[in-house]
């Protein structure tokens, strides 16, 4: 008898996620998969002059009605690497909806920073049960703003967020000064090809980029079929330039069968 395959996420991995709230796994993409993503996102950037790249919204979207991105089909087939959704299910089931996607690509000398947040503030579905898996496309080092985390974070529910109109931002709400301690945060240092994974309600942000070398990634967006995709919440402006509308949003059950009775039809 053959030996069954060990998982792409080991059952350590799994217990840190859920201790802690994010991951950074074993696992990498090949060096092909990746050097079709750069190739991808470089032309998905050419194509979207006037958004900024730390903005692109919907990138898997080929006529994104909810952003205004032009996206790209072939990112859409990305999000639906085996791979990447065995990974997935390690976390959230077999149940599977991707709904969202968008590339963070920090400029060189003038990347703009994303202030502490919980995902879940804007996020429409109910329960608030999602992953992100974030991969880097380019080094993220400190220098050039690395994603942050605060560990454990995940588990205390929402926290209160305010608006702020500060230049340089590419989310203009952020959480509210004193509802978190940020010396307890953690630097996510990726190389190209690596990933992370993080919970919704984890707090995180990232700093500006001033350094000489771009800092690109990639985030999925993945739900478990369980959870319902609400619709009827009210567009949502994530910063000055962007409102998102999630009642266009388009999602796709990739793996199992829809539980909550989701509406795969909007968007299309």
């Amino acid at each position: 008898m053959l030996a069954a395959e060990a998982p792409l996420l080991s059952d350590a991995e799994v217990a840190q996620y859920r201790r802690d709230g994010y991951v950074t796994p074993e696992f990498r993409l090949p060096p092909e998969a990746l050097g079709h993503l750069r190739e991808t996102i470089e032309r998905l950037m050419r194509d979207n002059p006037a958004i900024r790249p730390e903005q692109l919204v919907g990138a898997h979207v080929a006529n994104s009605k909810d952003s205004g991105v032009k996206g790209s089909a072939a990112l859409f087939d990305f999000t639906r690497r085996p791979d990447l959704l065995d990974v997935v299910e390690r976390l959230i089931g077999p149940d599977i909806i991707m709904w969202g996607s968008q590339v963070f690509s920090k400029p060189a000398g003038d990347g703009m920073a994303i202030p502490w947040h919980q995902d879940g503030q804007y996020w429409p579905m109910r329960p608030l049960a999602t992953v992100t898996v974030w991969i880097a496309v380019d080094a993220a080092t400190v220098e050039n703003g690395c994603l942050r985390v605060v560990p454990g974070t995940h588990t205390g529910g929402l926290m209160r967020h305010e608006s702020s109109d500060a230049p340089g931002l590419a989310l203009n709400q952020g959480l509210a000064e004193g509802t978190f301690d940020e010396n307890e945060a953690v630097d996510i240092l990726l190389e190209p090809g690596q990933i992370s994974l993080h919970h919704a309600m984890l707090v995180h942000g990232s700093g500006a980029n001033r350094s000489g070398k771009r800092r690109c990634g990639y985030a999925i967006r993945y739900m478990p079929a369980t959870s319902h995709f609400d619709r009827t919440i009210p567009p949502t402006r994530l910063a000055a330039n962007q409102v998102i509308d999630f009642s266009q949003r388009p999602i796709w059950l990739l793996r199992g069968r829809d539980r909550a009775n989701n509406d795969f039809s909007a968007g299309l």
